[in-house]
């Protein structure tokens, strides 16, 4: 029987799904070798069930800002200014306790929920629709090292996986060319220092990358070899020598991390300059976080905030912003409270307004967390005469985006902002409630150590379901 021969279009026509399946083969393999290779942090894994964020970005307020003097009104501290306290004062990080101290800053009604912001956040009250505003948070640490780790890690010691990691740990990256896991310095890392973003027990990748501010916020993220083909070479040449020790040794999360880390820095050295260039933003849109502003610490934040968004359009599942350095104690007012706080807010306030609204304005507000807080308040009692001691007992943080309920208070502080009576949320019921958010039943997130399964939230929490759409 006589066969016909095909011509050139026939061919091409008969194999042109073929062509395809060959390419996505190739996909799926280097995928799945760089999920052996980084324990699975580079590659999205499915939540638990369908949560309404696949990111969230942390605006870190390191110091503790005041609760009466942002977001929780307290009129009878300004009835009784300068009268003895009220209340039974528990011991305090100095004991120099001085008397009521009401808010120098006036608070009004915003947005259509009329919930009352201080005149501190001007900008971000115009968004007070979008915040579920927390107003009992509890802490266990009236110290900063501690109470830092506590917000961070779930834990008052040193070692634990940080929140962020934990979140890489559950759900992978949608990013492969960056880090699941980074946090934006703005000038200050808060007291703990980088343990505060660790991986702890978690295998190293999911560990915090730290961005500089600045030109090059990242250590030789630029190409340090005369040719890209040299540095290929030697990183080829380290990939070999680290695999034939995985081969020698076993399993060892060091050298698998090692491998990881070498090939994601490749692809950071293309990624990260381009995110970092952001003068292709509109000129609405570099005013709308107030990168033209005229304070250089809102010029600072503002950078932080936009790269941020940034960062979650490219997929990348935990993002935390530190406080820029002011030259001052953070928000940590022992004195000077009017300036130290009217700086403060001056550099955030309007970077994060920014940050809500084109998050909005681009539809990511939906699938992306934004929390905003420190470690604890502030003692509504002077330390002195001009500041505000340490608080854990009675706190403000608020949340907006990815499933939160907007225009929403939830509990409350007694009458003098001190504790809170109402609705308590502890700490672990806020990392519940973010996890929640993600898709993530914190119960369920747990990895084997010292022969217990070790989660984030310990054996506590409860998703704070009242501040949920």
């Amino acid at each position: 029987m006589h066969r016909r021969l095909l011509n050139r279009r026939e061919m091409l026509g008969r194999c042109a799904n073929g062509f395809g399946a060959m390419a996505m083969t190739a996909m799926l393999a280097e995928q799945a070798r760089a999920a052996v290779a980084a324990g699975a942090s580079v590659v999205p894994r499915p939540p638990q069930f369908r949560g309404k964020a696949r990111s969230v970005i942390f605006l870190y307020m390191d110091g503790g800002p005041s609760q009466v003097d942002t977001f929780d009104p307290k009129p009878r501290l300004s009835a009784e200014h300068g009268r003895p306290f009220g209340l039974k004062m528990e011991p305090t990080q100095f004991n120099q306790n001085g008397n009521t101290l009401g808010s120098p800053w006036a608070f009004r009604r915003h947005g259509a929920s009329g919930i009352p912001v201080s005149a501190l956040f001007p900008h971000v009250a115009r968004c007070v629709d979008d915040l579920a505003i927390v107003r009992s948070m509890t802490g266990d640490f009236s110290e900063h090292t501690n109470a830092n780790y506590f917000m961070h890690t779930g834990s008052g010691l040193q070692g634990r996986p940080s929140m962020g990691a934990w979140a890489s740990y559950g759900l992978g990256s949608e990013s492969r060319d960056l880090p699941g896991f980074v946090v934006l310095n703005g000038g200050l890392i808060p007291p703990g220092g980088l343990d505060n973003f660790n991986s702890g027990f978690l295998p190293a990748t999911y560990q915090g990358s730290i961005f500089r501010a600045g030109d090059q916020p990242v250590a030789n993220v630029r190409r340090g070899e005369a040719t890209a083909e040299l540095q290929d070479a030697k990183l080829a040449l380290l990939r070999d020598l680290d695999r034939s020790l995985l081969s020698r040794v076993g399993d060892s999360d060091a050298v698998e991390s090692a491998i990881a880390n070498y090939e994601l820095a490749g692809r950071m050295q293309l990624a990260v300059p381009e995110l970092m260039e952001t003068g292709g933003e509109s000129a609405a849109t570099r005013r709308l976080y107030g990168m033209e502003a005229d304070y250089p610490h809102t010029r600072t934040f503002a950078k932080q905030c936009l790269v941020a968004r940034r960062l979650v359009e490219r997929g990348v599942r935990f993002v935390e912003l530190t406080c820029p350095s002011l030259g001052s104690d953070r928000w940590d007012q022992h004195s000077n409270l009017r300036e130290g706080h009217a700086n403060n807010s001056r550099a955030v306030d309007q970077p994060i307004a920014g940050l809500l609204t084109d998050l909005k304005a681009r539809g990511l507000l939906e699938s992306t967390v934004v929390v905003w807080g420190g470690e604890f308040g502030r003692t509504p009692f002077a330390q002195g005469t001009d500041g505000r001691d340490h608080n854990p007992f009675g706190f403000t943080m608020w949340l907006a985006g990815g499933g939160i309920r907007g225009g929403t208070i939830h509990g409350a502080t007694d009458e003098y902002g001190y504790k809170a009576v109402e609705n308590k949320v502890s700490v672990h019921d806020l990392h519940a409630t973010i996890l929640h958010l993600l898709g993530i039943d914190h119960t369920r997130l747990t990895f084997r150590f010292g022969g217990r399964d070790m989660r984030l939230t310990d054996v506590y929490g409860d998703v704070v379901g009242e501040i949920l759409a």
